[in-house]
């Protein structure tokens, strides 16, 4: 098996890259791309349309359709110093685990798939195997979308797919979905004095938030009785309310940033849909009744589909003879697992590292969890060449 000191070294140049979703993460591409080159891939780079992202497709063995793919996301979300104990963008080794931004969600996995791809393609033969490494996953799995578009474009459809994410190495068959919005208001600014001389956009936002959560009810009335998810059914969730400029001002301008976690596309459509009638017969007339320029505009942040369990599922299989799990689970959080089932393979989630550390300061990876994934991988070798 490939040394974990080789998976170490690359896992600290790939933690230096500070790709948080609002910046570049070309230097970090680039830097995947030589080292899977020199495992004797073919490499491909789809730049998103401002230039400064790319999605990396690389494949060993045979140009068709089927085989495996790894794939991971490049990107991080923010780290601010002063909550760290050390640089986030340095990775250090402390007690058996490496700290920096990254390293858990979800640059070990990326690591140990590149620093074992020259095992790996002495291992291929007649079915291809693909690493994919996509942007912007923390905003909506833009990059993943982009990806899954450009394959299709091409007529390429791997078979399986192993979606790394950091799951302590628990395979991992389905996920709810992930709904991102932001709903903006516009109304009239006016002396707080006189508050029905204007539209208070602040007002008629927290209305929005209140129909928001009356939808909880329903929702959990709807969740399918089989539905292993915990909770059991869609969830929704007001995270910012903003807007206006001081006391004594009738807010002109509000957004609420909202988000909500289908267990079943149809709870979505229900949500949308709620909430569009809403807007449309009673919050809308009511603002442009005292001034006709009132708007309210929903801005979708990213929709991104969940990974439904399937009772075959061959990505399912594959991992849990890797790992020798004899059981796998759901989980809450979302992935990009989804939008490649979409596109037609079968779809797991296993990767090494905890959700628990994910987005916080201080995060870290377990060495022993990166040496469990590295031996899953040296299992996936003797599995192709087979």
């Amino acid at each position: 098996m490939t040394k974990i000191s080789d998976t170490l070294e690359l896992l600290r140049e790939l933690v230096a890259y500070p790709t948080v979703s609002a910046d570049s993460n070309l230097a970090m591409i680039d830097n995947l791309a030589g080292w899977l080159e020199s495992a004797g891939a073919r490499v491909e780079l789809h730049h998103d349309e401002t230039g400064q992202k790319a999605n990396l497709f690389a494949t060993i063995g045979p140009d068709r359709n089927g085989g495996i793919l790894l794939s991971g996301h490049t990107d991080v979300v923010p780290a601010l110093a002063d909550d760290w104990t050390n640089d986030p963008f340095e990775m250090v080794e402390r007690d058996g685990k490496l700290y920096g931004r990254g390293t858990c969600d979800m640059k070990g996995f990326i690591a140990a798939t590149v620093a074992m791809a020259p095992v790996l393609a002495h291992s291929v033969k007649d079915r291809p195997l693909h690493f994919s490494f996509t942007y912007d996953e923390e905003v909506g799995c833009l990059g993943a979308q982009a990806l899954t578009d450009t394959l299709a474009a091409k007529g390429l459809r791997p078979g399986v797919a192993i979606i790394g994410e950091p799951t302590s190495m628990r395979v991992i068959e389905g996920h709810k979905g992930c709904c991102e919005y932001t709903t903006h208001f516009e109304g009239l600014a006016g002396h707080g004095s006189e508050p029905d001389k204007g539209v208070n956009a602040v007002e008629f936002a927290v209305r929005y938030v209140s129909r928001l959560l009356d939808l909880r009810k329903p929702l959990r009335v709807r969740a399918p009785k089989d539905s292993r998810f915990d909770p059991p059914w869609t969830t929704i969730n007001p995270g910012s309310v903003f807007g206006g400029v001081a006391h004594n001002v009738i807010a002109s301008h509000a957004s609420v940033l909202w988000e909500m976690r289908p267990v079943q596309p149809a709870d979505g459509a229900f949500v949308r849909e709620e909430m569009r009638r809403y807007v449309h017969e009673h919050l809308l007339p009511e603002m442009q009744a005292h001034w006709p320029d009132a708007r309210i505009i929903t801005e979708v942040i990213g929709e991104v589909d969940g990974l439904e369990p399937a009772d075959e599922n061959m990505a399912r299989d594959i991992v849990m003879e890797l790992t020798g799990a004899n059981a796998c689970d759901l989980v809450a959080f979302s992935t990009e697992a989804g939008v490649f089932q979409k596109l037609g393979m079968d779809v797991v989630v296993c990767g090494p590292g905890s959700i628990e550390q994910a987005h916080k300061p201080d995060e870290y990876l377990a060495i022993s969890q990166l040496e469990q994934c590295l031996g899953m991988l040296e299992g996936l070798g003797k599995k192709l060449a087979a």
